[in-house]
């Protein structure tokens, strides 16, 4: 019987190429589905074999030590460089999606304080 091993959803491309590395260098049978073409499945590197599960659970979690030490090692060296991102950068890389946002919030409330006072609420 198949066992979910690890989840794909949300992780960088550059970590799932690791991950499927580490398991084919170490002979584990393991097989991968997508998140289909809607998205809604679950996108997942599964074992095809249980004797082998102790051993990649313990690979796994292995590199994500070492993914997380090499990861902040990155960050830390983005930010003395001051190019680590930052919520004032992302927002400015993002301009247009701001005010898509603020705009569509914008607009929300302007409808739920009209209905509010079309519907008879008076202040006092």
């Amino acid at each position: 019987m198949p066992h979910l091993l690890f989840s794909l959803r949300g992780v960088p491309e550059d970590e799932a190429e690791e991950v499927r590395e580490l398991l084919s260098e170490h002979s584990i049978d393991f097989y991968e589905t997508s998140a289909g073409n809607w998205g809604i499945s679950m996108p997942a590197l599964w074992l095809n074999d249980q004797t082998q599960l102790q051993q990649a659970q313990i690979l796994l979690h292995q590199y994500q030590k070492q993914r997380a030490l090499t990861q902040r090692a990155l960050y830390e060296q983005l930010k003395k460089e001051g190019k680590a991102p930052t919520l004032l950068g992302n927002l400015k890389h993002n301009s247009i999606r701001l005010l898509v946002y603020l705009a569509a919030i914008g607009l929300v409330l302007y409808a739920s304080i009209k209905l509010i006072f079309e519907f008879g609420f008076t202040v006092p």
